[in-house]
């Protein structure tokens, strides 16, 4: 294993539609994917496809649903370590206009303590922190052993402060910001003043705010899709996070600008699609994606 990514599993059934019929109404959806889903198995779909060699812990049912993950995380060469819940998970997500609405049904409620994992020759663990206590063990692990750690820093949780404390890499939400009442430069300074070396905010289609290392707070602009080459955003996060963990792992002494850079190429790949397995990029995908696209003009950091 190289990496191990920890997070909950979810069957993602997207459609387009105008709208959602309502009280009796009925309507027809002019095109469906049915994909696996979640944050950090996304992630991990992603970074399969990019040619890394991750493995899976996450939640998994004794269900149809849980089958039909396990054969899709096989297509793909991802060894899962389940752990227990009584029901899979589900999503529901309908993309318009750049953005999603979902309805999720959650089953978080595990039956079992999370599975001791033996960590010989891994370099990177990414947690998406619904598995919080699973998250915070293999974090203090991996730290201690000097592998990298990565969050996707979605919304901040009960545990987040201190998970953060053993936490290199943080990309984090604006709504991680929000709840934070943060501004995006107060946040990165927040990431800074737990000891995470690298720390983002992603801002969807206003780019990326980032340091690495001690350097000073940079924009990386979007890449600049027409709207009508948007078909879902849904996802296209995760892929990121996939895709600059499958980078770091391809060249661990690379620059982060590099990584994030690659990152951004991937998850441009990733709108253009419909649902998260038809979003995963190849190499040439993302080669494309960054020559085909000029960036948006760079905003001043707040």
């Amino acid at each position: 294993m190289q990496a191990l990514f920890i997070g909950q599993a979810y069957i993602d059934v997207t459609f387009l539609a105008d709208q959602l019929p309502k009280g009796d109404e009925k309507s027809i959806a002019r095109d469906y994917a049915v994909s696996f889903g979640g944050n950090a198995v996304t992630a991990a779909f992603c970074c399969a496809k990019l040619g890394g060699e991750p493995e899976l812990l996450c939640s998994q049912a004794d269900d149809w649903l849980a089958r039909m993950f396990l054969d899709m995380a096989a297509k793909y060469g991802i060894c899962v370590h389940g752990r227990k819940v009584r029901e899979s998970s589900l999503s529901f997500i309908m993309p318009k206009d750049g953005k999603r609405a979902i309805v999720r049904c959650r089953d978080n409620d595990f039956l079992h303590p999370f599975p001791p994992l033996t960590l010989t020759g891994m370099k990177a663990l990414h947690v998406d922190g619904h598995m919080p206590d699973a998250a915070l063990h293999y974090a203090k692990t991996c730290r201690e052993l000097g592998i990298l750690t990565s969050l996707d820093g979605g919304a901040v949780r009960a545990d987040t402060d201190e998970l953060l404390g053993s936490i290199d890499v943080p990309v984090v939400s604006e709504r991680f910001c929000q709840q934070l009442d943060k501004s995006e430069g107060e946040t990165l300074a927040y990431l800074r003043s737990k000891g995470c070396r690298v720390g983002a905010v992603t801002l969807g289609e206003h780019g990326t705010v980032w340091y690495a290392n001690g350097g000073p707070d940079q924009h990386m602009p979007s890449l600049d899709v027409p709207m009508e080459k948007v078909i879902d955003s849904n996802g296209a996060g995760d892929v990121f996070h996939g895709a600059y963990i499958a980078s770091y792992l391809k060249n661990p002494d690379g620059d982060w600008q590099d990584h994030f850079h690659f990152a951004r190429g991937a998850s441009t790949h990733a709108i253009q699609h419909l649902g998260n397995e038809n979003s995963l990029p190849g190499f040439d995908d993302v080669s494309k994606a960054r020559a085909e696209f000029a960036e948006k003009p760079a905003r001043a950091l707040n």
